[in-house]
């Protein structure tokens, strides 16, 4: 019983003294052992705490000691390895014996440099890409916490416009710019006539391993927001959504027509040619029409000059009447009736 009490005292001291790279990488059983001889030679006694706070200022304090440790994913296997390379020699060679601090503090520092620089060999992790997505391969290793540090993006991707004219073909990709596990499963899901990243809102449509969702001819039932979901072992890794806009054949019809029209309003009825404008820019399009008319002040000038020249010809006309009149009256035969 009273072995059993020393033994949780020291655990309970290792515990509290800190939790970092080394507790995460050597077990407990072992780092008692590594501890058992260690003697302060200023009291010439045996002290398990002051070894604990040793390895904990040299292992654990150390900023590139950690940063050393924070690894790609699926490596911390052989960070423990490397860590237990330099430790287990030790844990070896001190186990019931006595040894003083001061050699104590030259072998663990020792061992922390090999672990350095044995750690910084192995592969980092690639880095988080934003701005969404469980990234796997951006998640980092922390031997501090003895966990994953993930990317916190959320799942869900900002929602990507898209504009197609009725009975034209139009396709969406299921993109991401980090690496996929091989194990993955495509869930497509549509919802229709809304913008919407509700998930209640959706329904199912397929599932597969497609990445590249197509429609051969866009109608306006096709209006709505796509969604597109990866999974990897039924766990969510991202999801993509794509908002699809389909302009009715007849109003791209009377845009045209509208566009002839007012193109024939420029001087000398001249209808230069246009380039080809995508569906999707009718809007602009619209606009380019508006600026092509005579702008307000020319058309009042306009207007002006065709009142004035119409009363100069009724001014004309009177004065012309007038003149015959005269001569009419001034006429022999018509004064002698």
């Amino acid at each position: 019983m009273g072995k059993f009490a020393i033994w949780a005292v020291l655990l309970s001291a290792l515990v509290v003294c800190s939790s970092g790279c080394f507790q995460c990488l050597v077990n407990v059983d072992d780092s008692l052992r590594l501890c058992w001889g260690h003697v302060l030679t200023k009291y010439d006694i045996r002290n398990v705490d002051s070894c604990f706070s040793t390895i904990d200022r040299i292992f654990n304090r150390k900023e590139r000691v950690i940063q050393a440790g924070r690894v790609g994913g699926g490596y911390d296997k052989q960070l423990r390895d490397i860590m237990y390379a330099e430790i287990m020699p030790l844990v070896e060679e001190f186990d019931n014996k006595l040894n003083a601090d001061s050699v104590y503090e030259d072998r663990l520092q020792t061992a922390a440099d090999n672990f350095v620089a044995e750690a910084y060999k192995l592969p980092r992790a690639t880095g988080c890409i934003p701005p969404c997505g469980f990234q796997v391969s951006g998640s980092v290793y922390n031997c501090v916490t003895c966990l994953y540090d993930s990317c916190e993006y959320p799942l869900d991707c900002p929602t990507r416009d898209l504009v197609v004219q009725e009975n034209n073909s139009t396709e969406m990709r299921c993109d991401v710019q980090f690496s996929l596990p091989r194990d993955i499963e495509i869930i497509w899901r549509f919802a229709p006539e809304v913008r919407t990243q509700q998930v209640e809102q959706f329904g199912l449509v397929t599932v597969g391993e497609d990445q590249l969702y197509s429609i051969p001819s866009a109608r306006l039932h096709h209006m709505g927001t796509y969604q597109c979901e990866i999974f990897s072992q039924q766990y969510s890794i991202i999801r993509t959504y794509h908002h699809l806009t389909v302009i009715p054949q007849v109003l791209v019809a009377q845009a045209k027509l509208q566009g002839i029209f007012n193109m024939a309003l420029l001087p000398g009825g001249q209808i230069p040619a246009q380039p080809a404008v995508p569906p999707h820019d009718l809007g602009p399009t619209r606009s380019s029409w508006l600026l092509s008319l005579p702008s307000p002040p020319l058309l009042a000038a306009c207007l002006t000059a065709l009142l004035l020249l119409l009363f100069l010809s009724l001014g004309f006309v009177i004065w012309w009447m007038k003149i015959i009149r005269n001569q009419a009256s001034m006429d022999p035969v018509t004064s002698i009736h």
